[in-house]
């Protein structure tokens, strides 16, 4: 995180009105008005195999993309395929199988792929543009938390530990089995309930993980939180794999970069600590919700995501700093 911080430091402020998002409070995607009731949400995400499967990682590549538009509270219209692979495996049919997940994830929503770009490299990437469409008055953003709000949270971490397991192989295949349904349900359902409750902000947790999405989002909208820790869920046999030492490089960064911005009680052990910093693919949406609509989202979740489960509170305080107990 800090060193992406300096390297945006680079992109210069955009002045354009009609940008409603820019790169500067660390959202999900852009943000473009068109009209006084449209605006364009645009992403780009890719990434390396996090499982043996290609068809899997197709499928999961797919769904972390669509996810940065669901978190800004839109609708996708269309995707662009982004491609990295070793031109001389392309008669395997391992592309084709990639390719098979993403589409059947994009087709399962009614979303058309409109081309795409690929080329040849040694290690294998796949990925999407996503570009969908948000009400200006109605998009989520990392700005709008208060003081408060109930913290909502709709996946189980630890995806990050277990894909490092899988690169060892070290994980469980029912592990890895569930893990990679997790990772393929969209985040529409929930994005939907999330619309329905009258969130202003919210965040997906993906690569900065549960910690470092949640200090973004504060820090953004100059508020704290606290944080319980025996309330957030986790994909089952993560923790056994912290315990066996699978911990990702980006998870202990994430921990690194956020040591001055996050207390953790005594009671918070290192492997509960670990899995808050995990660095997840495909996570799930973080959402900051008035406590009159919690009881209503929490059952208007039910069936729409993994888990709905109530972790903390946004707080007064310092901007970006969060408590764990």
């Amino acid at each position: 995180m800090s060193e992406l911080t300096q390297v945006l430091r680079h992109v210069l402020p955009v002045e354009d009105p009609n940008v409603l998002v820019g790169h500067t409070t660390g959202d999900d995607a852009a943000v473009y008005r068109m009209t006084d009731d449209r605006a364009l949400v645009v992403t780009a995400d890719f990434f390396t195999p996090i499982v043996d499967d290609p068809y899997d990682f197709g499928r999961i590549a797919a769904t972390n993309a669509l996810s940065d538009i669901y978190a800004m509270g839109a609708t996708p219209l269309f995707v662009l395929n982004l491609v990295g692979f070793p031109r001389d495996l392309l008669g395997d049919g391992i592309l084709d199988e990639i390719l098979r997940g993403g589409s059947d994830v994009t087709r399962s929503i009614g979303v058309p792929t409109l081309g795409g770009h690929s080329i040849d490299d040694a290690e294998p990437k796949y990925g999407l543009v996503a570009v969908g469409e948000v009400h200006p008055g109605r998009m989520v953003t990392n700005a709008g938390a208060k003081p408060g709000d109930v913290l909502v949270l709709t996946k189980p971490l630890g995806s990050g530990v277990i894909a490092t397991a899988i690169k060892q192989g070290e994980a469980p295949d029912d592990v890895i089995t569930t893990a990679v349904e997790v990772m393929v349900t969209l985040n529409a359902g929930a994005a939907e309930a999330m619309r329905n409750a009258g969130v202003i902000s919210g965040t997906d947790v993906t690569g900065f993980g549960l910690l470092g999405h949640l200090h973004n989002l504060l820090r953004a909208s100059g508020v704290a939180a606290t944080l319980r820790s025996s309330d957030v869920p986790l994909i089952s046999g993560a923790r056994e794999l912290v315990e066996a030492g699978h911990v990702p490089g980006g998870t202990k960064r994430n921990l690194e970069d956020l040591a001055e911005s996050v207390s953790f009680a005594d009671s918070v052990d290192d492997f509960s600590r670990t899995l808050l910093g995990d660095a997840q693919t495909s996570g799930g949406l973080l959402m900051c919700v008035s406590p009159d609509a919690v009881d209503a989202l929490l059952l208007d979740l039910e069936g729409r995501s993994p888990v709905a489960a109530v972790i903390g509170e946004v707080v007064e305080g310092t901007a970006g700093r969060i408590s764990v107990e």
